[in-house]
Order: C-alpha cells, then sequence, then structure tokens
C-alpha cells in the first residue's frame, strides 16, 4: 500500500489593503510631504531674513546678559536641524509664536483677519463664476464672433493691467466721482461695534442678526474690491471656459446629437457642458486660492482688514512671526485646495480613475 503524497500546506497571504485605502494613503503622504515642504520653506525665509529675531523681540536697548538669555530661550543656540523639528512641533500645536506688534498669538491674530478675506475672495470668486462660465460658453459657440472677441478682450485687460491701478480707479470712478459705493474699510465708522462677531464674516452676521442698516454699509464697501477680484477671476475662468468647451464642440458626439435633431441649448449645455464641469470644478478652485493668496494689494488699496494687510503691515513692522505664521496659513490653504480639487476631479470623472 503506497503512501499519498502529503498535500502542502496553503500559503498565508497578507490580505492586500483595498485600492482606496492605498489611495488614500498616498494621498495623506502626498499632503505631509508638501506641508512639511512648506514649513521647511518658511523656517528657511526666517533664517535669512537680515533681522535678528532677538532684538526684535527684546529691543535694541537690551543688555547683553538679557540678548544671550533670549537667544537660548528661542532655541537659536542650537543646530538648525533641531531648531526647524522645533518649529514643526510648535507649529502642529498652533503655536505660531508671539506678535511684536500687537503682543497676543500670531494665531488669534490671524483668527481675527482670516474671515475678512474669506469673505472678500468668497464673494470675489462667486462674482467671477456666475460671470465668467457664461460668457466662456457663449464665446465657445459664436466662436470668431463679437462675443469671443469681447471675452477675448476683457480677458486680456484682466490680465495685463495693474490689479493697484484698477482699484485705484475704480475708487476715483465709482467711489470719488459717481458715489455708488463706499470708500476703503470693511463697514461704515457709524455700523462698527453693531454687529456681534460670530461667524467673522461680517455680511452673514449681520443677516443673522437683522442689522440691515450695518448689512447695507458692509455690502457697499464689500462690492468694489469684490468685483474687482471677481474681475481677474473672470478673466481666468471664461479663458479656459471657452478653451474647454471648443474642444468638446468639435467633438463627433456633439456633431451625432445635432443630426438627431437636438436643439442648439441641449447640445451646448445639456452634452457639451456636462463634460466639462470636471475640470471646470478644478479651473474654479484654484481661481479661489489665487484670491486667497494674491488679494494683498487690493486689501492694502481698499484698508482691508485681512490677512494680506496684515501680512504687509507686520513685515513693515519687522514682526517675522506674524509673516511666517500668515505665509504658513495661505500656503496650507493653497495645498489642500489643489489636493481637494484632484481628489473631487478623480471621484467625479470616471476617466481620471
Amino acid at each position: 500500500m503506497t503512501d499519498e503524497p502529503a498535500c502542502p500546506a496553503p500559503s498565508r497571504r497578507r490580505p492586500r489593503l483595498p485600492r482606496w485605502t492605498r489611495k488614500l494613503a498616498g494621498t495623506l503622504a502626498s499632503v505631509a510631504a508638501t506641508l512639511l515642504g512648506l514649513l521647511f520653506v518658511t523656517f528657511m525665509i526666517g533664517r535669512v531674513m537680515p533681522i535678528d529675531p532677538v532684538l526684535a523681540v527684546i529691543g535694541e536697548r537690551a543688555t547683553q546678559e538679557q540678548y544671550e538669555q533670549t537667544y537660548r530661550e528661542l532655541g537659536l543656540d542650537r543646530p538648525l536641524l533641531a531648531q526647524f523639528g522645533i518649529y514643526v512641533s510648535d507649529v502642529l500645536r498652533g503655536d505660531l509664536g508671539v506678535s511684536i506688534r500687537t503682543g497676543k498669538p500670531v494665531s488669534e491674530d490671524l483668527a481675527r483677519v482670516f474671515p475678512a478675506t474669506f469673505e472678500l475672495a468668497t464673494l470675489g470668486t462667486l462674482i467671477g463664476v456666475l460671470l465668467g462660465v457664461p460668457l466662456g460658453v457663449a464665446a465657445a459657440v459664436w466662436r470668431g464672433g463679437w462675443v469671443d472677441q469681447t471675452a477675448r478682450v476683457v480677458g486680456l485687460i484682466g490680465y495685463s493691467m495693474p490689479i493697484f491701478w484698477l482699484g485705484l480707479m475704480g475708487l476715483l470712478v465709482f467711489y470719488g466721482m459717481l458715489g455708488w459705493v463706499s470708500g476703503p474699510g470693511r463697514i461704515g465708522i457709524f455700523h462698527q461695534g453693531v454687529v456681534e462677531p460670530r461667524t467673522g464674516l461680517l455680511l452673514l452676521d449681520a443677516l443673522l442678526q437683522g442689522q440691515w442698516a450695518a448689512f447695507k454699509s458692509a455690502l457697499s464697501h464689500i462690492i468694489l474690491p469684490a468685483g474687482l477680484l471677481g474681475y481677474y477671476s473672470m478673466a481666468y475662468v471664461s479663458r479656459m471656459t471657452r478653451s474647454f468647451m471648443l474642444e468638446q464642440l468639435s467633438a463627433e458626439y456633439v456633431t451625432t446629437a445635432r443630426v438627431k435633431g437636438l436643439s442648439e441649448w441641449q447640445v451646448v449645455w445639456g452634452h457639451a457642458f456636462r463634460n466639462i464641469r470636471v475640470q471646470l470644478l478644478t479651473v474654479i478652485a484654484l481661481a479661489y486660492a489665487n484670491l486667497l493668496e494674491g488679494s494683498v494689494l487690493t486689501e492694502i488699496i481698499f484698508a482691508w482688514p485681512g490677512i494680506g494687510s496684515y501680512i504687509t503691515t507686520s513685515l513693515l513692522a519687522n514682526d517675522m512671526n506674524s509673516v511666517l505664521g500668515g505665509t504658513v496659513l495661505v500656503g496650507t490653504i493653497f495645498v489642500l485646495l489643489n489636493i481637494l480639487s484632484d481628489m473631487l476631479y478623480r471621484f467625479l470623472d470616471p476617466r481620471a480613475r
């Protein structure tokens, strides 16, 4: 009787992680690496700036003993890599240092001024999208016509004219000459302190509290700078919308839809525009991020108490903690918006997956 060969023991394989888990882990690793690079850049900027951080804290009249003590307390006597580790640890705990100019933690200052920038950039983006998308679609549909030529001129002006010049001209015409809008600032002097800052968004807080006079004053102040930012956003959004629509309108499925007898409205908005919505989402996210980080000149011209004015004023006062803290916040928002738009693009478009 022959012995049967023993069956080999089944090999145990480690279960592989689901595909979405691996993608999520890769995305989180990419976010962490990008933010770490951002922190490294801001850290090195603070070290190469020709400003003594010790003198910025204790002043120029301090004694040598006070200087050396503060030098050790700030960790400047440690190796550069150790200083960077301390900086990263502080940022992760929300500790961005203390502002020399205001005497308050930088995180508190940023929480106070950021809602003004958020409100201005959000309204500007809405204006740019609501005007730029229809203009870009119309320019693609009537390619070479007067609508297309007008869209090109509008976009050219938006890209070539300096924003500070347009801001000054806007104040001169609409505020100084016509009186259609209010001047610099966020709200009229007679309405300051009337609205309780619950969300930090002045228009929303005034609406929630029923302060209609304050809402009207805030709207009159924000409409010009938001319209200016919206114009720049519209120039970018309309140009990209036109480019996307031209590609879709030349596709074969559009010709097939027209042969079937569909109306031009159904062809343009029901078919062609549906296929560029995901691409437009990325464009709008980039435009929004650019307005959040690029509204510095606008805030200075209109005396808008946002993060751009805060960083500029802090830079002039050699307050590097505030400058670096604001830079980290804006850079983090820009990175997160880019990654969010990329994730939404992959989620909404099967071809990207």
